[in-house]
């Protein structure tokens, strides 16, 4: 053990090191050396505390080398401190840090260092067995260096979003993670990575208080207890309250986390909370200034712990449906969530309702199948697989081993001609071909058509504005004739344009895309059109109450059906495979189904929603009607008669403008989902409505968490890929598609393929 003299030699030491380097020593650290012997003289750890955020420019020389006789010296450890802005540069701070690594206990840092500071720390790894990173404003945690020593990780009130698909690899001995506070949304990646930790036993996203007449919190501690920063603290803070003369393991274990766990009558058959035991007893809940819940929606927010508790400082992620049920379920070494602890029957409850609202693998897979096995199978013909699709299905679940982190690319749409250099194209709605697996179409605010190889990235056909500029908002490709497209702006003109006529660059010149263009009657503030399975016939809609009926062969408008609804008529669709079939959403409410054989002055049937319906599309084999009302309402109807046949109870947010959109991919198999409010894309199972995964969208820099879903479709050709039309909260930004792969990992460079592309890529000049 250090003795008072060898303190003391330390402190000469570091006094004569100033002189020799002409500065006068720093009053911070002389006082580190004072408070070491005053430990050492009460028989405590003998450790000492750095304050770099009081250290300048001029005391950095001699701190350095005085790092170096501490690291031979018996002081047992450093505790390392920023508390506020630095104001040493961010390589001379780091350089401290990593000068006393190997003796390091406690670092505590205050953000006031720029990215790459971040990166290197998190890239070269510490030492150190505490890390507080508390308000630090980084988008995305990726701790891949060696962390070996890290047992308690602190990164409260920080502007974290999400994890790096390496984070955690290197931290062996991580227990303790707290996390509340925080923007952390996405179940899939924060169980993924959290997974990661074999020692991980006490977690938090949140603080569950009790509401009883005692006190939330009874610190076992001394009332003197202070925060690390020597400051009081209120009882409803969990990780700052600690001892500061007390090593942080011992602190945790000093306070009381002992809670009664919410009894069984408090709970439901669900696992959900009946309100009426606290509206009976009288009792108003406690409620932190900052609780993220209201008490009127307590139910539906944390519907998985009593009301005898009140969340504080609760994490986006919480909630989420059956956070705690995924999180229990997703960790099975855990013990502590939200300093609840975990019993038996949580577990048990956990692993029922995970199965019942989740898939772990596509298509109900139990385990995880390995793909050369799969190749192998199908190879010697194995009776298991009778069908491509059932080869497929395993093939997908088998595959399917990056899930968490999928890999997302913007598909570059930068105008090359001079007069509008660097500026990009603005999508504003998009379809895939019919038949070339590497083609899609996609309209422009500004009134363009453009035909995209989107596995290239390549503008392969360019149709410019005409007149004035009006956004594209229905498109639709022939099947029978794959070259032709019909296009309506929002200003009411419909065009039938030929794109092997069109311009292969993009240019403002509009002489060349004229010709093998078709100009319809126009259908005024125009929203949607669709064109039926023989191609002879297209429908169009927009904010009326009417739809119109047009000749595709003969260029001629031939009926206005009127009043087809009581609102407007925001999207038609003509069934996949009957040609005189189609289906109508409005926002008052109301599907319907018509049948233009029997002329439409009555529809087939009339299903509701308690919400405006945004819009509506057949499953692929017309089996099923799939509408999507606003905030989040996602119905599947049979189509024979609208009959209710799956509800997907998607949790809404709130807002009467979230407007929602799903479509089917993989065939049948999987819906789609999203929301203009939400940056995420759900993906759920289209027969049994369980939840595979979301897709949350992230943007650069300053916009990376403001995008949202605007529009999507599942790809036609390929088994979990998908492409979303993601926009920007941000005026100034444009929109942008971004293609989604499931199957691959966010870091892959190159897709891979066994098998699962059912097209060869004959794309047209791309």
């Amino acid at each position: 053990m250090a003795t008072l003299t060898e303190i003391a030699t330390l402190e000469e030491k570091y006094i004569e090191l100033c002189k020799k380097h002409g500065v006068l020593p720093n009053t911070a650290i002389l006082s580190a050396f004072f408070e070491a012997e005053v430990k050492k003289s009460r028989n405590e750890r003998c450790a000492m505390n750095l304050l770099l955020d009081r250290v300048k420019y001029d005391d950095f020389h001699p701190l350095l080398e005085l790092c170096n006789e501490i690291n031979t010296s018996e002081i047992e450890e450093i505790d390392l401190f920023v508390r506020s802005s630095c104001s040493l540069d961010d390589h001379y701070t780091l350089s401290l840090i990593r000068s006393v690594n190997q003796k390091l206990r406690l670092v505590h840092l205050h953000d006031s260092f720029e990215k790459n500071f971040w990166q290197d720390f998190f890239l070269q790894g510490l030492s150190c067995k505490v890390l507080d990173v508390s308000s630090l404003d980084y988008y995305k945690l990726n701790i891949v260096g060696e962390f070996t020593q890290l047992h308690t990780l602190i990164l409260d009130t920080s502007r974290l979003l999400g994890f790096g698909e390496g984070c955690f690899s290197c931290t062996p001995n991580l227990t303790y993670v707290s996390m509340c506070d925080t923007r952390i949304s996405d179940l899939w990646t924060a169980a993924a990575a959290l997974s990661k930790l074999p020692s991980l036993k006490e977690l938090r996203f949140q603080i569950w208080i009790c509401c009883s007449d005692s006190s939330p919190l009874r610190s076992q501690s001394s009332s003197s207890s202070s925060t690390l920063d020597g400051e009081n603290t209120s009882n409803s803070e969990v990780f700052e309250q600690m001892d500061s003369n007390l090593p942080v393991e011992e602190t945790l274990h000093s306070m009381d986390f002992s809670y009664t766990v919410p009894e069984e009558d408090d709970l439901d058959l669900n696992g959900e909370v009946f309100m009426r035991e606290k509206v009976r007893r009288g009792k108003k809940p406690y409620q932190p200034k900052d609780d993220v819940s209201q008490v009127g929606s307590f139910t539906r927010q944390f519907g998985d712990v009593g009301l005898k508790y009140i969340s504080s400082k609760a994490s986006p992620i919480c909630l989420k449906k059956h956070y705690r049920m995924y999180i229990i379920n997703s960790l099975p070494k855990l013990k502590v969530l939200d300093n609840l602890s975990i019993r038996e029957s949580d577990r048990d409850r956990a692993s029922e309702i995970c199965s019942a609202n989740f898939e772990h693998l596509p298509y109900r897979r139990k385990n995880k199948e390995n793909v050369v096995r799969v190749l192998e199978k199908r190879e010697t013909r194995s009776s298991k697989w009778r069908s491509q699709s059932s080869y497929t299905r395993s093939l997908c679940a088998a595959r399917m081993r990056s899930s968490a982190w999928p890999l997302l690319r913007s598909l570059p749409l930068t105008r090359t001609h001079q007069e509008d250099e660097n500026r990009r194209l603005s999508p504003r709605q998009f379809e895939y071909h019919p038949l070339d697996p590497s083609l899609m179409v996609f309209g422009t605010l500004d009134g363009e058509v453009v035909v995209l190889n989107h596995e290239s990235g390549k503008i392969v056909r360019y149709i410019p504005s005409y007149g004035a500029q009006s956004s594209i908002l229905g498109l639709c490709w022939l099947k029978m004739c794959p070259s032709m497209v019909i296009a309506g702006s929002a200003d009411g003109s419909l065009k039938l344009y030929d794109i092997q006529r069109a311009s292969s660059t993009v240019t403002s010149s509009s002489s060349h895309a004229a010709s093998g263009c078709v100009t319809f009657d126009e259908f005024d503030q125009l929203t949607s059109v669709h064109a039926n399975s023989t191609d002879r016939l297209f429908l169009a809609s927009g904010y009326s109450k009417d739809v119109a009926l047009y000749d595709i062969g003969s260029g001629t408008r031939l009926q206005v059906f009127a009043n087809m609804h009581q609102e407007h008529i925001n999207v038609v669709k003509f069934s996949n495979h009957s040609p005189s079939v189609f289906a109508t959403s409005s926002f008052d409410k109301d599907v319907k189904l018509w049948d233009l054989r029997q002329e439409p002055s009555r529809p087939c049937y009339t299903a509701s929603s308690t919400k405006g319906n945004v819009m509506v599309c057949f499953s692929p084999d017309d089996r099923y009607l799939l509408t999507s009302a606003v905030d989040n309402e996602v119905r599947q109807l049979l189509t024979v008669d609208g009959r209710l046949h799956l509800n997907f109870e998607i949790v809404p947010t709130g807002s009467s403008m979230n407007y929602t959109r799903s479509y089917y991919m993989n065939g049948n198999d999987y819906i789609i989902s999203g929301s203009c409010d939400e940056n995420m894309v759900r993906v759920c199972c289209a027969q049994t409505g369980r939840r595979l995964r979301d897709v949350y969208l992230e943007g650069n820099g300053s916009d990376f968490s403001m995008m949202f879903v605007q529009s999507l479709r599942g790809d036609p050709f390929r088994n979990f890929n998908m492409s979303v039309l993601a926009a920007y909260t941000r005026p100034s930004s444009v929109s942008e598609i971004v293609k989604v792969n499931l199957l691959a990992s966010r870091d892959s460079t190159e897709e891979e393929s066994h098998g699962l592309r059912c097209y060869p890529s004959n794309s047209m000049g791309g």
